[in-house]
């Protein structure tokens, strides 16, 4: 059986993490990587404790799981949020669809939203719309063969948007599948005190700006998340992560 890596990049998680630890414990994962972008809650000693190999370097989720991925073991690596609720049996399911069929290359989960909102219900409509036309982010659970994942060259350490370049070319190179049973369950709590109209329109806009070749950089100064509203110029460093004792 080819051993799977589980890679969460983090940034103050320190009230969500714990539960998705505890599902990958209970599984279990072969290994488990956080990828910590300089958490000033308690979320990397958190995980360390947990038992976990933790990693800590600038923030940025593509560099944070570029990191996680090269520190990796695995034959299969799977990138998880730490908001995340994830299912029983969801890595036998990766395991089990990468057995059966040699020629995927990887995939993602089907994915439901947990705010039991009229817009939660759409947003997952919507998610498995655009999976059907081989559409998905990082939010929905993606997992790569390591050999696949070493032809693409790896997620590129975007500021925004590193999980639908990843796709694009992961669905490029090959076949992908998306386990709809059982599912995963993610945070709508990115949405919280925002007008769905406001939060579809600022996607199109900045997946139009994207497709114009505006750089990432400066995306993620326009995206309308709290994680992103922090003083002065976009994070240039480049100091390397490095393991937490």
């Amino acid at each position: 059986m080819p051993g799977l890596s589980v890679v969460i990049p983090t940034l103050n998680e320190a009230v969500a993490l714990p539960r998705l630890l505890a599902a990958l414990a209970a599984e279990p994962a072969d290994e488990v990587i956080v990828a910590d972008g300089g958490s000033s809650d308690g979320t990397a000693a958190l995980a360390s404790a947990a038992g976990v190999r933790v990693l800590v370097g600038p923030p940025g989720r593509g560099r944070q799981l570029a990191a996680g991925a090269a520190a990796a073991r695995g034959d299969i690596v799977l990138f998880l949020h730490a908001d995340t609720i994830f299912p029983a049996g969801g890595l036998a399911a990766i395991r089990a669809a990468l057995d059966r069929d040699p020629a995927l290359v990887g995939g993602n989960f089907r994915l439901l939203f947990d705010g039991g909102t009229a817009f939660d219900a759409w947003l997952t409509w919507r998610y498995a719309w655009a999976r059907r036309r081989g559409l998905y982010y990082g939010d929905s659970g993606i997992f790569v063969r390591r050999d696949a994942y070493e032809r693409l060259g790896g997620i590129k350490p975007l500021a925004l948007l590193e999980d639908y370049e990843f796709t694009r070319r992961l669905e490029r190179l090959g076949p992908t599948c998306c386990i709809e049973e059982p599912p995963l369950v993610t945070s709508s709590r990115r949405f919280a005190g925002r007008h769905p109209v406001a939060i579809v329109a600022g996607w199109i806009v900045l997946h139009a700006l994207y497709y114009i070749g505006v750089p990432t950089a400066v995306l993620a100064r326009l995206y309308d998340s709290q994680r992103r509203r922090r003083p002065g110029p976009p994070q240039r460093d480049s100091t390397p992560f490095s393991a937490q004792s």
